[in-house]
């Protein structure tokens, strides 16, 4: 699987997650896309997209509706308290969300608990450590549990030992385990920093469980008839890591942006993320019998699960990876304008990712669409000249109103 929290420490962050108009000037006359948002649906908060089709090349346009994944729900628990120990979410009795009381660790305890995040986070998600050496203690211990959490989950199913395991049943102890967590009854110490953050922090159960939910859909399929069904397990495995990561991040003060924009901006991140690690891993999950890339979209193409298989780069692979860097990129675009919105201590982070994950598609593009038996990557030195880049954009103030 490539999912994001596994294969890039970068991701983690809504922040890495987000949306403007895009179009696709590199893409045949053949079928050339163009994309455009339209309003925020009020009642659901969600971006609803069109597409204008020029030519007879018709791909796949839209998502899954975040009404019904319950986002605004989500977002609306998420936003109806602020961080403290006495936050209204963890008293309110609801169906994710029962009464509980917040634990009592030993400050000591607390204090390994997530040092030990900490290094994990530090091993293994090198360029987004850096960027939360801006954000205050409590938010850099926050993440850099959650990050620790979503690693784990993602290990259940792609890690050395998945094999091993009996997925489905692991994944089902792993939930119990995830209610245990909130409910202030953590396993080990990994889960003990778990257990504080959500506890310090208003953020809601469900986008833990619809991530477990995205490992489940893992263990049982291996290829994605079209991009709303690819959508949906993207949203799974990374969008789900935004919904979690804003309470954390925090919303600057001084923001015009509503609530839901922001979190949709998150949600986006990750699905760009997501959308990407697809396109650079493309021969590393083929080789284990997966394709990742909506069957109907290859179709229009010429293309076929066999082509991937045999590691064919035509011109006919080389015009549908153009389509899928289109793609995106519009996600990616969406996310930036959101980025502008966070607590500006958290911002360096969500920027380096989102930067970081547009230069790996331009690393695809540089091996002429060649990521079949090429992995696109972006270099230490190019990683480190982007990082002050990333920072100024994160000192900006945003251009105008967002609604």
């Amino acid at each position: 699987m490539c999912s994001s929290v596994s294969i890039s420490s970068t991701c983690l962050v809504w922040g890495p997650q987000f949306r403007r108009s895009a179009s696709s000037s590199s893409s045949s006359s053949s079928s050339r896309t163009q994309w455009h948002i339209l309003s925020p649906s009020s009642s659901t908060g969600s971006v609803k997209f069109i597409n204008n089709e020029v030519s007879s090349g018709l791909l796949s346009k839209w998502g899954f509706s975040h009404e019904d994944l319950h986002l605004r729900d989500i977002v609306d628990r998420q936003s109806s308290s602020e961080p403290s120990s006495n936050n209204s979410l963890f008293t309110k009795d609801d169906d994710e969300n029962v009464a509980r009381r917040r634990p009592e660790f030993d400050p000591a305890f607390l204090d390994e608990a997530y040092e030990r995040c900490r290094c994990i986070c530090a091993e293994y998600a090198k360029t987004f450590y850096l960027g939360t050496q801006l954000m205050t203690k409590e938010r850099q211990r926050a993440i850099w549990a959650i990050y620790v959490w979503c690693r784990r989950t993602d290990e259940l199913v792609d890690g050395p030992n998945a094999d091993c395991l009996s997925s489905v049943g692991v994944l089902d102890r792993w939930e119990e385990r995830l209610e245990d967590i909130f409910n202030g009854r953590p396993y080990d110490v990994l889960d003990a920093a778990l257990t504080d953050t959500v506890h310090e922090f208003p953020i809601d159960i469900k986008p833990f469980k619809d991530m477990i939910e995205g490992m489940r859909l893992d263990t049982r399929k291996s290829q994605y008839e079209n991009f709303q069904e690819l959508y949906l397990y993207c949203y799974y495995v990374a969008g789900t890591v935004g919904l979690m990561s804003v309470p954390v991040m925090g919303i600057a003060p001084e923001s015009p942006a509503s609530v839901h924009h922001i979190y949709d901006a998150a949600l986006y991140l990750g699905i760009g993320n997501q959308l990407t690690n697809i396109l650079r891993d493309v021969g590393e999950d083929a080789s284990r019998g997966r394709v990742y890339l909506p069957q109907d979209e290859l179709a229009q193409f010429g293309l076929c699960n066999e082509d991937v298989y045999l590691r064919k780069v035509n011109d006919g692979w080389r015009e549908f990876m153009k389509e899928q860097i289109t793609r995106a990129r519009f996600y990616f675009n969406l996310a930036e304008e959101g980025a502008y919105h966070l607590d500006k201590a958290s911002r360096w982070p969500v920027w380096s990712a989102l930067m970081l994950y547009k230069k790996i598609l331009d690393a695809i593009e540089e091996n002429d669409y060649d990521n079949l038996t090429r992995r696109a990557y972006v270099g230490r030195t190019k990683k480190l000249l982007m990082l002050p880049l990333a920072y100024s954009r994160s000192i900006a103030v945003p251009a105008g109103p967002a609604v």
